[in-house]
C-alpha cells in the first residue's frame, strides 16, 4: 500500500465544495462535521485565541466575525462562552452559501448577540464590515494558496485587532488516525471522504510562516493543539 504524501497541500476537491446539496442533505452533513469538530476539541482553539486578544487589548465591547461560518455551530459555542465574560460581544457569521446561512439562522434564533449574513468574502460589500477580530474555523484549507493570501490580506486590512485562524495540520499521522476514527464514529460517507481530503489540504507550520512573510506580517504566532490543529494568531495592534 502506497502511503499518502503530505509534502505539499493537496488540490483534490472535497465533495462539499462540488456537490449541489439540497437543504436537508446539507444540514445533515454540516451536523456531522460539527459533531466531529466538537469531539476533537476544535472550539477551544478559537476561544483560546480570543482570550489572548482580550488580555492584550482590553475593551468593553468586541465585534467578532466568523469567515465561512457554515452552520454557525462554532459561533453558538462562542456565544455561550461569552455569557460568562465581563465584556460585551457581538458575533457575526459570514458564508457565501445561502443554505448555510438559513441553517445557521434557524439554529440560532434564541441568541440575541449573534447574526448571520450571506456574503462573498471577495465582494465589495464585505469590505464595509467593521470588526475587531476575524476568526476562521476549518475554512482556510478550502482555498488554494493564491486565493488564501488574497483573503488573508483583506482580513488583515479590515481587522482592528487581528485574526484567529483555526485549521488542520497536514500530517500522515492525522490522516490515518482520522481514517481509523471514521470507521467507528462517522456515519456520513461525505464527512469521512471530505475529512481526509481536508487534512491533505491542511497546513504545516512552514506554510503559515511563508504566508506571514508574503503578507508582511510583523506580529504573529503559531501554536499546535490536539487533535492535529493549528492556531495561527495575527495581531494588527
Amino acid at each position: 500500500m502506497q502511503l499518502v504524501s503530505t509534502r505539499h497541500r493537496s488540490l483534490l476537491p472535497e465533495i462539499m465544495d462540488e456537490f449541489d446539496f439540497d437543504g436537508k442533505e446539507l444540514e445533515k452533513v454540516l451536523k456531522n462535521i460539527d459533531q466531529i469538530n466538537v469531539a476533537l476539541g476544535g472550539n477551544r482553539v478559537t476561544i483560546d485565541g480570543i482570550q489572548q486578544f482580550i488580555r492584550q487589548h482590553p475593551q468593553e465591547e468586541y465585534t467578532i466575525v466568523d469567515v465561512g461560518c457554515g452552520s454557525g455551530a462554532s459561533l453558538r459555542k462562542l456565544a455561550k462562552w461569552a455569557k460568562n465574560q465581563p465584556q460585551q460581544f457581538q458575533f457575526i457569521g459570514i458564508d457565501a452559501n445561502p443554505e448555510c446561512i438559513r441553517i445557521a439562522q434557524k439554529a440560532s434564533k434564541e441568541i440575541e448577540n449573534l447574526n448571520f449574513e450571506c456574503m462573498n468574502v471577495f465582494s465589495t460589500a464585505f469590505e464595509k464590515i467593521q470588526v475587531d477580530v476575524f476568526i476562521s474555523t476549518l475554512t482556510m484549507h478550502h482555498f488554494k494558496d493564491k486565493e488564501l493570501l488574497q483573503l488573508m490580506k483583506r482580513l488583515q486590512q479590515q481587522a482592528k485587532i487581528g485574526m484567529v485562524i483555526n485549521d488542520l495540520q497536514r500530517s500522515k499521522t492525522a490522516y490515518y488516525l482520522f481514517k481509523l476514527y471514521g470507521l467507528f464514529f462517522i456515519r456520513s460517507k461525505i464527512a469521512k471522504h471530505d475529512g481526509l481530503i481536508s487534512i491533505l489540504r491542511g497546513f504545516k507550520k512552514t506554510d503559515f510562516n511563508n504566508y506571514a512573510e508574503k503578507m508582511n506580517v510583523q506580529n504573529h504566532q503559531i501554536k499546535w493543539f490536539w487533535a492535529f490543529r493549528y492556531q495561527w494568531i495575527i495581531q494588527n495592534k
